[in-house]
This record gives structure tokens, C-alpha cells and sequence, in this order.
């Protein structure tokens, strides 16, 4: 019998932006196309956060019921899956290494707490060395940007690297109220930016790095994080 893939998903704990009241948190797209993905295809499925407890989800991610993406209409009327986002444990806790697989969902929330996180960067860091799969999509590239190698080089230089874009940040007018310009700042770490036209689905493979660039990338996302995972021999 093959292992079941053990895949965990860490979200964010921000819930408004850094210095103001404005609510953010997770994009719940993303968190729950590739959620149901993983799980329908049998993987075993471990939703954490960066400091624990509810998950801040984005308002703007949810439209009235029956206007929403499948995979958040579905969410909305899971049972578990809400109990599960109401009370989620720090990543940090688990025994994170068991896993073979780490999923980043985005959301404007993870531009303030996934970077600040050093418990965070040695994960992904760790798991790029031992060479299992970490996955990001959106926003979620932010909880690369303070990974290195253990020779200090950032674990996103060389690296085909796809990511909300400069000018999608521009487009949702959030540009000034983020820390910081994600694609710039992956491209200053010495990443290989790839990216399709604003909005659309994008998502790219690099070996045990997959990454995505939008809400729309979360599908593929998951298809590729599977795809690694079969070469790993895991899936």
C-alpha cells in the first residue's frame, strides 16, 4: 500500500495591516482549492497558522453564498473545515519534518507576519535542503523571502519563482499598504520572476518549489505540488 502524501498547510495570523485598522488575514481561495484538492485525492491534510488559534480570513475573499468559487462555497457549508480554521495550532508545534509537503496560502495577511517569522524561514529552509515540497501561492511567496540556505544565500535565488505581481498589487490599490513589493522583493533575492497576464492563472514547478501567482493559480497549484510529490515517491 503507498504512504498517503502528509501535506501541511500553514496560514497567517494577521488579521489587519501593520499600523492600521484595515482588516486582512487569508484569501480563502487559496487556502481552500488546494485543501480540498489535496484531500480528495487521499492525501492526509494538517491546517496550522503562524501564532495559532482563528484564522483571520480576508472579508473581501468572500462573496454572498452561491456567488463564490466551488472550493469556498464548499468551505462554507463544511462543518470541519470551519471548526478547523476556528481553532488551528501553531505550525511550530507539530512535528513538521514528518510532513512531505508545505502549502502557503496568500492573502494580504501573510505580507505581515510570514517574513517576520523565523520559526517559518527554517521550515522552508530545512525543507528545500532535505528536498521536499514547499508550495506558495499569491501572497503565500512572502514566507520565502527570509529562507536561506545554510550557506546564507536566500533559498529563492536561481529559482523560477511566480508571485502577486507589482502591477496586481497596483490593480487592488494596496501598493502603499504593504510592507513591501513582493515580486520586487523576490527579484532583489535573486529569483527567476515568471508571471502570466494580471489575474489570470499562473503556476510554476522548479524542481520542489512550486509557485503561484494569483487566487486563480491556486488549482494548478495543486496539481503541481502532486506532480512533485510522485517524483519524491510519496504520492
Amino acid at each position: 500500500m503507498q504512504k498517503k502524501p502528509r501535506i501541511l498547510i500553514i496560514a497567517t495570523s494577521a488579521a489587519t495591516m501593520t499600523g492600521s485598522d484595515k482588516p486582512t488575514g487569508l484569501w480563502l481561495e487559496e487556502l481552500t482549492t488546494p485543501y480540498y484538492a489535496f484531500l480528495d485525492a487521499g492525501a492526509e491534510v494538517t491546517l496550522a497558522s503562524i501564532a495559532g488559534g482563528k484564522i483571520p480570513v480576508d472579508p473581501n475573499s468572500v462573496k454572498p453564498r452561491g456567488e463564490n468559487d466551488p472550493s469556498v462555497e464548499r468551505a462554507l457549508n463544511d462543518r470541519v473545515f470551519q471548526t478547523l480554521i476556528g481553532d488551528t495550532l501553531r505550525f511550530d508545534t507539530l512535528d513538521t519534518m514528518s510532513f512531505d509537503a508545505i502549502m502557503l496560502p496568500g492573502g494580504h495577511g501573510t505580507m505581515f507576519d510570514y517574513p517576520e517569522s523565523a520559526e517559518l524561514a527554517q521550515l522552508v529552509a530545512d525543507f528545500d535542503a532535505a528536498g521536499k515540497v514547499v508550495a506558495a501561492v499569491c501572497h503565500g511567496p512572502a514566507g520565502l523571502v527570509s529562507a536561506r540556505r545554510a550557506d546564507g544565500t536566500p533559498v529563492v535565488a536561481g529559482r523560477r519563482v511566480a508571485a502577486f505581481t507589482d502591477s496586481e498589487e497596483q490593480a487592488v490599490g494596496l501598493a502603499d499598504a504593504v510592507p513591501f513589493l513582493l515580486t520586487t522583493r523576490l527579484k532583489k533575492l535573486g529569483a527567476r520572476i515568471e508571471a502570466g497576464p494580471d489575474f489570470e492563472p499562473f503556476a510554476i514547478r522548479d524542481g520542489n518549489l512550486v509557485t503561484g501567482q494569483n487566487p486563480a493559480s491556486a488549482e494548478p497549484i495543486a496539481a503541481l505540488v502532486f506532480e512533485a510529490l510522485e517524483e519524491a515517491k510519496v504520492a
